[in-house]
């Protein structure tokens, strides 16, 4: 890949990142057809290969055959290692063994590493780089060894495995689990009440879901609030109080029959893992309307930018509210801790709104249209594709292979990112600085 930017100077960064993962996500639907990936030893079909290939990638979740009952050994590892290359990014990961061996990195690919992880700047990057790496295999190392003992208690030596693979996924915000060996698809309901697995992988999800920029403000700066950048404030705020709300309601109004000690668990593992994990301790099929609504929205919103997680981003809420609020107060321009925020931030979240809105729409008619299912299950289907989560109501494994393909493209499509897609196609078109006579148009 590295190679490729460098005898090719026409293809863009943001062209790059789509082909990176489009290559990853096809080599791993082909070692997934393996007969030795299955369980079974027979050979998985290509589109059930290439829908948990993408769903690995893309760090979401949703699947079509149980995890842990269907493939071997080798296939959740080959899972895991798309996981893990989805998580940190494809050009992050091939950057990575381009430092590992030595190699120089030119300033093209300095670029498109940038774009990558949603850098600020070109400067520090290849630093930021190696940062990441060792802080994903410290953390994940960190919430393996803590989980290994619970589940060395449950599963006996296999519970390595188990820790290994789950601290990878709940950081990476994948939500793949390999749980079905008790019953399938029942993701880590059997934990609802085991306070180290589930504050463990809370903490991961959130850790790999705040992003690495927030994580090295707080690297340089410590707990200095006041020294961190915008960005980070924004993030840290937001997430608090997506978690701190959510976590209310799921308290009072969803979880009021269980034991308090369960009851205050499942309420916080509900609020956390809409945003982007995919892991769940309840059975959201017995939710209410409104609890499914309420993560919906907690889905589609998703983690911060240049993290693991998808979703919209937490900054580009944070943008759309203080807009809506600077209007409001009749203010020239929205801002936050005393900065101001950029107008091409404004139409970036505008943008992103409406690509993540129509998708999410669209997509959910068209499934409940083809399946004559009601509409609000399949909403929350395409929420979880395009938000990259991979909660379900149940309906993924039996939806026809139509509707899986328009999962799929949602997956890839939140994976990326809209932005990005459109930057990949108009790479080539030529900006003009020439300007249309203005109108007034009466809006609201």
């Amino acid at each position: 890949m590295i190679k490729l930017i460098h005898k090719n100077k026409q293809i863009t960064s943001f062209q790059l990142i789509i082909f990176g993962f489009m290559a990853v996500i096809l080599l791993g639907s082909l070692l997934l057809m393996l007969p030795v990936s299955s369980r079974s030893g027979e050979v998985t079909p290509f589109f059930q290969s290439l829908f948990t290939s993408t769903s690995a990638v893309c760090v979401t979740g949703l699947i079509v055959f149980d995890t842990a009952t269907h493939w071997s050994l080798f296939g959740q590892f080959i899972i895991m290692l798309l996981i893990q290359i989805g998580g940190m990014g494809v050009v992050t990961v091939a950057a990575s063994f381009a430092l590992i061996s030595g190699k120089k990195i030119s300033l093209m690919q300095r670029s498109t590493m940038q774009e990558a992880i949603s850098a600020p700047k070109v400067g520090g990057i290849v630093r930021l780089t190696g940062f990441i790496v060792k802080l994903t295999i410290l953390i994940e190392l960190i919430g393996a060894l803590i989980m290994m003992p619970v589940f060395i208690s449950d599963f006996g030596l296999k519970g390595i495995w188990m820790a290994i693979f789950h601290s990878v996924s709940a950081f990476c915000n994948a939500g793949f689990d390999l749980m079905g060996t008790k019953s399938p698809f029942s993701s880590l309901t059997g934990y609802s009440s085991q306070p180290v697995i589930n504050i463990t992988i809370m903490l991961l999800i959130i850790v790999g879901g705040i992003g690495f920029l927030t994580w090295e403000d707080i690297k340089e700066n410590g707990i200095h609030i006041k020294k961190y950048r915008m960005q980070s404030k924004v993030i840290l705020s937001v997430s608090v109080i997506l978690i701190t709300l959510p976590a209310i309601y799921f308290y009072f109004c969803e979880f009021a029959n269980l034991p308090q000690g369960e009851r205050i668990l499942n309420s916080l593992f509900q609020a956390v893992t809409p945003r982007t994990a995919g892991f769940n301790t309840a059975d959201l099929s017995k939710m209410s309307g409104a609890g499914q609504a309420v993560i919906i929205i907690l889905m589609l919103i998703g983690g911060s930018p240049g993290s693991t997680a998808g979703g919209m981003k937490t900054t580009t809420i944070a943008v759309l509210f203080a807009t809506a609020f600077s209007v409001f107060r009749r203010k020239e321009s929205p801002h936050y801790f005393g900065r101001r925020i950029a107008d091409d931030a404004i139409k970036s979240a505008v943008t992103i709104l409406m690509m993540y809105v129509t998708l999410f729409l669209s997509g959910g008619l068209a499934i409940s249209i083809i399946e004559g299912l009601p509409l609000s299950e399949c909403l929350f289907e395409t929420a979880s594709a395009i938000g990259t989560v991979g909660l379900s109501l149940g309906l993924t494994p039996q939806l026809c292979v139509i509707s899986q393909l328009i999962l799929i493209i949602l997956m890839f499509l939140g994976r990326v990112g809209g932005l990005t897609l459109i930057f990949a196609a108009i790479s080539g078109l030529r900006k003009t600085n020439s300007k249309l006579p203005q109108e007034k148009i009466t809006v609201g």
